[in-house]
């Protein structure tokens, strides 16, 4: 069993948009030949196949056999034959209409959210449209909303540098940096400030929540023409050749790893899985394995290894019970 690396929050996005422009597009063409479909909508045929399967399982609540969307094969082609009323317009509730707006103003209010001004009309939209039902004040929070937060969001919009002090998970230290922020960004539940480091002389981005000190300094914010910013389409981290490739064994109960972080190989050990992803450094590697539990061994490198184990010995060692006291004529002394 091989797996790709794990493609993010987009590639989810992508596959709702484009099942919900799959039945309307059936439904305009019974009979459609599955190659010919794939080609129109820009996927492989096993990628459309697999859309397909997925459709079969989506419908109406309840979720009964007449609540389901249904298709007929015919060889190589599809009809859909109940499309669980999905070509009908869209009557929303007073509960879904207010929940609805509550999740557009809270887009709205995400930092790094593009194209806002399309998130507001559609907001304004269904206000006009729901009237009364969403006319009630509704306070939004989003996730990792802080005062930190707040702060950062203020010296980005007045364009002033910044003096921090910032903790590097993967090193296990501190250092005080300047930064001139470009941007505010909200990725997979946390906030990032987006900036030119002026230590490392490159863009980086910096978590919120891993800012113990910001200082906004008397200066503005200057970002050489040469800074870009990342790409997250695919999430913060990005694997790449350059960067340590471990291996580990693991059992039934750390197989969440393979869902949570971007894996190179995940292959079938008998009941455990082989698992093969990159990380940013030997020491990151090391306290995410010890972390783990004992379900997990680590196949490569032999560094790694070493290392996870030297420091497990330590901490036994911070365990062991300690030796009888000695009396001062140097007997030891039985409790």
């Amino acid at each position: 069993m091989t797996r790709p690396a794990a493609r993010g929050g987009r590639a989810s996005a992508d596959r709702l948009a484009r099942l919900l422009n799959l039945v309307p597009y059936l439904l305009a063409r019974p009979g459609i030949e599955i190659a010919e479909a794939a080609g129109d909508l820009g996927v492989t045929e096993r990628q459309l196949r697999e859309d397909l399967e997925l459709l079969w399982v989506c419908g109406l609540p309840g979720y009964g056999p007449g609540d389901l969307i249904d298709m007929a094969f015919d060889g190589d082609r599809v009809t859909i034959t109940y499309d669980a009323g999905i070509d009908r317009p869209l009557r929303l509730t007073p509960d879904e209409a207010l929940a609805l707006v509550v999740a557009l103003r809270m887009l709205a209010e995400t930092p790094g959210v593009a194209n806002r001004e399309a998130v507001e009309r559609a907001l304004v939209k269904i206000e006009n449209a729901a009237g009364d039902l969403v006319a009630a004040p509704v306070e939004v929070r989003l996730p990792g909303e802080t005062r930190r937060v707040r702060e950062l969001r203020a010296a980005v919009e007045r364009r002033r540098a910044l003096r921090i002090t910032y903790y590097t998970a993967a090193r296990d230290e501190s250092t005080e940096r300047i930064i001139d922020p470009l941007r505010m960004l909200m990725v997979e539940g946390r906030a990032y400030v987006e900036a030119w480091c002026r230590r490392a002389e490159a863009v980086r981005l910096f978590r919120a929540d891993r800012i113990d000190a910001v200082t906004e300094l008397d200066e503005p914010a200057v970002v050489p023409p040469q800074a870009r910013p990342h790409d997250l389409s695919d999430g913060v981290f990005r694997p790449s050749p350059d960067l340590p490739l471990i291996t580990l064994r693991i059992g039934r109960g750390e197989r969440w790893i393979t869902e949570y972080y971007p894996c190179e190989r995940v292959a079938a050990d008998g009941e455990q899985w082989l698992v093969s992803l990159r990380v940013t450094d030997l020491g990151w590697a090391r306290r995410f394995v010890l972390g783990l539990g004992p379900d997990v061994t680590v196949v490569a490198p032999a560094e790694l290894a070493e290392q996870v184990r030297a420091q497990a010995v330590a901490a036994l060692d911070a365990y062991a019970t300690p030796a009888c006291p000695a009396d001062p004529a140097g007997a030891a002394v039985t409790q």
